[in-house]
């Protein structure tokens, strides 16, 4: 007979995590999964910065440190800002048979480029979208976030490669939707427990959230006019301002900062969680305007909060939800996602009894890891 501890031992495996921009909500992911799997995760990484960069040299860089590491992997996980053809020809050598998971946070080809971009001017972004194209095709399991993001990502494909002249492969999309599933972010929801025994300083006025990146996809113009808009039908709303900003960031924000000096509570990034979490507890309702999001993070911490979203009934909101309670939380277009915000904060006392942090709990760590492992122990 086996020994229960020594079965337990050899089913750990070990994973060999290469993050190539590791910071923001990559990094928690990363080290979220470290933290609750029950295998031994080693992280391989660089700093957040310099992304085109990191899809280019990343899988150089991060092959040579996991070949000098001594560290003798069951299984190899990296993200879309890698290049896994790259790193699976340094790496062959060294481990033929271990398999390469590539998990996908967002993608180059469904993304919306900036316009300010000058590679889009000079029609270099397509290459982008190419490495994440040949990345998935030559891992050996692809994991999307949301089921949103491997929809759009193998429903984009097709056009993608008839814009090449000859030898467009298309059979290769079925191949990549073979090996494709959907594993959601894990997330240190729990961690905000701790905090809802404290008292919360309320305002009489509804609270208006912004959590998301200062960046073009979050949509911060829409956002800011739908304020103007509602203080201009005489509504009147304090605001808590978050979110982390990479370089410069949209100009609006400080038109927001100079129209709404006298109702702004908090602008700005935080230092900690708990302080981040704590704004999210002051906070009625996140009114969202986004052009793009693949998993939305920031809507997920705050409805774990309470904060009642107004949502728009696209992108990878609605898998948040269940379909049963979507008239109350999604709008169609922007005036009826303007005249819904009217009415949640004309009912903001009404709001403060209503949860939806039940809507999102799945997305725990204790219950996101354990999918994870498994997937892992299927693989290997």
């Amino acid at each position: 007979k086996v020994c229960p501890m020594t079965k337990m031992n050899s089913d750990r495996k070990k994973i060999a995590l290469l993050m190539p921009f590791f910071g923001g909500s990559h990094r928690q992911w990363a080290e979220g999964w470290q933290t609750h799997s029950r295998h031994d995760i080693h992280l391989f990484t660089l700093p957040d910065r310099h992304w085109k960069w990191r899809m280019h040299g990343a899988a150089i860089t991060l092959a040579r440190q996991l070949l000098s590491a001594g560290f003798l992997p069951d299984v190899i996980v990296t993200t879309d800002m890698l290049d896994v053809t790259v790193l699976s020809s340094l790496l062959r050598q060294s481990f033929p048979t271990t398999p390469i998971i590539l998990y996908m946070h967002e993608n180059q080809l469904t993304y919306p480029w900036s316009h300010t971009d000058p590679d889009t001017t000079l029609q270099r972004d397509r290459h982008y979208a190419f490495i994440n194209y040949t990345s998935a095709l030559a891992a050996d399991s692809v994991w999307f976030n949301s089921h949103f993001h491997q929809k759009s990502f193998l429903s984009a494909l097709p056009d993608f490669l008839r814009a090449f002249p000859d030898h467009q492969e298309m059979d290769t999309v079925t191949a990549i939707q073979r090996k494709s599933t959907v594993m959601p972010l894990g997330l240190h929801l729990q961690a905000m427990d701790k905090l809802t025994s404290e008292p919360v300083d309320r305002p009489n006025r509804a609270v208006l959230l912004w959590n998301h990146r200062w960046e073009y996809d979050k949509n911060p113009d829409d956002w800011y006019r739908w304020l103007v808009q509602l203080r201009q039908r005489g509504l009147e709303f304090k605001l808590v301002i978050l979110g982390e900003q990479y370089g410069q960031y949209p100009p609006v924000f400080d038109q927001m900062q100079t129209t709404f000096a006298e109702d702004i509570l908090h602008f700005g990034y935080v230092e900690s969680r708990d302080e981040y979490y704590r704004w999210l507890y002051r906070a009625d309702i996140l009114p969202v305007t986004s052009h793009h999001d693949f998993f939305g993070v920031s809507v997920v911490e705050a409805m774990y909060a309470n904060v009642i979203p107004v949502l728009p009934k696209r992108l990878a909101y609605p898998e948040h939800i269940p379909a049963a309670y979507h008239t109350a939380f999604f709008y169609e277009n922007e005036k009826e996602g303007l005249n819904f915000l009217h009415r949640q904060i004309m009912n903001v006392r009404l709001l403060r009894k209503q949860r939806t942090d039940h809507f999102v709990d799945r997305y725990d760590w204790r219950h996101i890891s354990p999918r994870y492992d498994a997937a892992i122990d299927e693989l290997t």
